[in-house]
């Protein structure tokens, strides 16, 4: 079912509700009235047929009569006159008496002194009459015909109302769903358009401070973020592509060289070592894709503990030297303090962080001329500090403006084996910690890498 055919139901049937309350209440109280109405007419008609008898202006036989006569024609009153010890003095029609007086009926009024009453479809009164200082019992009692009848009229107006009304409801809530969802109509069309080659679209904001305009807003941003997405995926496909062509190309030059004639063993080896390292710098390369990859989940996916800096770095160290015996790596410890255990331990992943450290050390000791890196451990206000500096080529401006973009080489990138990976991986590792990684480089002078990561 449709929003708009749900909306229109619910807001019929809710309307419906309120207006049947209503039609009911309309009702009841139009009964009413007539019901207190009639009482009071009857209390009129049985005061004036007594004092009439009474009085001694009409007689009995005479009132009887006209009674009778009415009778055939309209609802007339019957009306009883009675000593207070329950002696009947006047009756419009005893062979008919609705009323049937009993002793207890004129002891509950002489009690009262007046009661009201239902006798089936009649309405009847009982009061205490006062003439000339003695008191007289009275009932009267009739059928309300004229009331019933206007009663009878005003249920059906209410009814046809009702029905009407209701029809006019539903085609009203019908149009008024459709109005209020128009607009969503209308972002359900433009979304349509939106495809992969037209991403760049953006749904049209009507107004801002409405909830469809919020939703619009948001849809939108979304829309950004994915076009960023999307573009950033294109491109690292287009570089990956690159990257990867490079060392196939060479490693299959190399086999269709080696399978063109018949070479030496110290040949064939020659060529095997080159193949070799082609397929090194390949896995180098996909398991820098790899962890670059990891490195893009959010944080509430990555696994994380209580790291020290210190233990951390000395593994790197061990790590790096294991794979490059010819680098020099010195750790110095800036802080003394009693608590330095808790501040220098992060909450942080042990595994991306080793890459991290190791890209940037490894980077330091790849581009100075003694290949040579020291680290220092301090800490600062919240901050865990890691301090990495050589004394190598250092970068230009425009190295170090590009130095975290994916796949950028430097100027030296000729005399040195990389992809371009590490320093976008390593900036990576280090935000999705909540951390800061800070370079500061001169040509000549050397690097320094500085990392601050909030310490527990």
């Amino acid at each position: 079912m449709k929003i708009r055919t749900a909306l229109t139901l619910k807001y019929t049937c809710v309307t419906a509700t309120i207006f049947l309350l209503c039609t009911v209440l309309i009702y009841l109280v139009s009964e009413h009235t007539r019901d207190q109405t009639f009482f009071r007419n009857l209390k009129s008609e049985g005061i004036t047929k007594a004092n009439l008898f009474l009085a001694g202006q009409v007689d009995a036989r005479t009132m009887q009569s006209v009674y009778l006569n009415n009778r055939k024609f309209i609802n007339e009153v019957e009306v009883a006159v009675y000593t207070t010890d329950f002696q009947m003095l006047y009756h419009d029609a005893i062979h008919n008496d609705i009323v049937k007086e009993t002793q207890g009926m004129i002891n509950a009024i002489l009690k009262k002194k007046e009661i009201e009453f239902h006798i089936g479809k009649y309405q009847g009164i009982g009061m205490v009459y006062m003439y000339k200082g003695k008191q007289y019992i009275v009932t009267a009692a009739a059928y309300d015909g004229y009331g019933y009848s206007n009663l009878v009229g005003l249920q059906e107006a209410l009814i046809i109302m009702f029905i009407v009304g209701l029809l006019l409801i539903f085609v009203a809530g019908y149009f008024l769903a459709r109005m209020s969802l128009k607009p969503i109509r209308n972002i359900v069309n433009e979304a349509e358009i939106i495809t992969a080659s037209h991403i760049n679209r953006r749904i049209p904001v009507k107004n801002e401070k409405d909830e469809l305009g919020e939703l619009s807003i948001a849809f939108n941003e979304l829309l950004k973020r994915l076009e960023i997405s999307f573009e950033s995926q294109k491109q690292f496909v287009s570089n990956v592509s690159h990257e990867l062509r490079t060392p196939l190309a060479a490693l299959t030059a190399e086999l269709d060289v080696s399978l063109q004639k018949e070479r030496t063993c110290e040949q064939y080896r020659h060529a095997m070592l080159n193949m070799q390292q082609d397929a090194k710098r390949m896995t180098r390369l996909i398991d820098g894709l790899l962890n670059l990859a990891k490195a893009d989940y959010s944080k509430e996916e990555i696994s994380m503990r209580e790291v020290r800096l210190d233990e951390l770095l000395l593994d790197v160290r061990e790590l790096i030297m294991r794979a490059h015996p010819d680098y020099n790596i010195e750790l110095v410890f800036g802080n003394e303090d009693d608590d330095d255990d808790r501040l220098i331990t992060t909450l942080g992943n042990p595994y991306l962080l080793n890459i991290a450290f190791s890209n940037l050390i490894e980077n330091n000791c790849k581009y100075s001329a003694n290949h040579s890196s020291m680290v220092q451990i301090s800490f600062r206000d919240k901050w865990s500090v890691v301090r990495m500096s050589d004394n190598g080529f250092g970068m230009s401006d425009k190295d170090k403006e590009n130095l975290f973009t994916l796949f950028y080489r430097g100027a030296k990138e000729q005399t040195v084996d990389g992809h371009g990976i590490g320093m976008t991986l390593a900036h990576k590792i280090v935000s999705l910690h909540g951390g800061n990684i800070v370079v500061n480089s001169e040509q000549g002078k050397g690097t320094i890498f500085v990392v601050e990561l909030p310490h527990v």
